[in-house]
């Protein structure tokens, strides 16, 4: 039967730059494997704290995900490090952490952090966060920054 009649809207195609701040090669696969769902989401990964705040202020992406442990420092420096970039462009920023709700995690949400996902981490929250991220985001146009 043809789909003339089919009320379903397709999915949204979605766009846009995803930061993932992450030192486990394993958890930055399940996560690339999503994105690659989708060919106008670009995935880009920093393995340190430091490397993830600099590629925040040069490519400003739609979505971080941001790991709480990392090698050079806490996820929650990061957050404070951010916190005016945040602000200022909207950053919508998810904190992966393999802990229970702590103390820090609590903080980093105070200081802009969207929200937080407790590891290990599903498919289809990655999916789901990604549609909830990028959703609003517009197809870029051919005057885009992206």
């Amino acid at each position: 039967m043809a789909a003339d009649g089919d009320t379903h809207a397709p999915a949204q195609e979605l766009h846009g730059t995803v930061l993932y701040v992450e030192d486990d090669d394993t958890i930055v696969e399940i996560v690339r494997a999503v994105t690659e769902r989708h060919p106008g989401v670009r995935l880009v990964r920093a393995a340190t704290a430091m490397e993830g705040v600099q590629m925040v202020r040069e490519l400003r992406p739609d979505w971080v995900l941001l790991d709480m442990h990392l090698p050079d420092t806490h996820g929650l420096e990061v957050v404070r490090m951010l916190n005016e970039d945040i602000a200022r462009w909207k950053l919508r920023v998810t904190i992966l952490t393999g802990d229970e709700l702590t103390i820090d995690v609590l903080k980093a949400m105070s200081l802009g952090a969207h929200e937080y996902w407790h590891k290990p981490i599903s498919a289809q929250a990655l999916e789901s966060g990604l549609r909830r991220a990028l959703s609003r985001k517009a197809k870029p146009g051919p005057h885009s920054r992206f």
